[in-house]
């Protein structure tokens, strides 16, 4: 398994890795303080933490996972705190959502909302 995201994307075989490059761009260019690394093996996006993995295993579409670092925080507010108005995140705990994606086309038209999102919530991680 390589141990960097290039090198993990250069071994995918998936029919959305043009919509995966696209989000994986999007989500570095929504801050600068974002980095990325390979964890859980999947491309995954930080700050002071963990905060966006993918999850690239359904052959139909993805997913981008939103949490708030390996620990997690069941106590967290960042469904209070994070603005959905498109009502992309399903909410799975208080402190993770999935946002599930369906082609490069779908990435596209969510684009100005997933940038909105991903803002506001690495403002919550710590």
């Amino acid at each position: 398994m390589p141990n960097d995201v290039d090198g993990l994307l250069a071994t995918l075989d998936h029919p959305q890795r043009d919509a995966i490059d696209t989000l994986r761009h999007i989500i570095l260019q929504a801050d600068p303080r974002i980095g990325e690394a390979v964890k859980w093996n999947a491309p995954s996006f930080h700050t002071t933490e963990h905060f966006a993995t993918f999850h690239l295993r359904a052959k139909t579409g993805f997913q981008l996972v939103l949490h708030l670092g390996a620990k997690g925080r069941p106590d967290a507010a960042v469904r209070a705190t994070v603005p959905d108005p498109h009502t992309l995140l399903q909410w799975k705990s208080a402190d993770r959502a999935i946002i599930a994606l369906r082609d490069l086309a779908d990435v596209d038209a969510k684009r100005d909302a997933l940038t909105h999102i991903l803002r506001h919530w690495i403002e919550e991680v710590r």
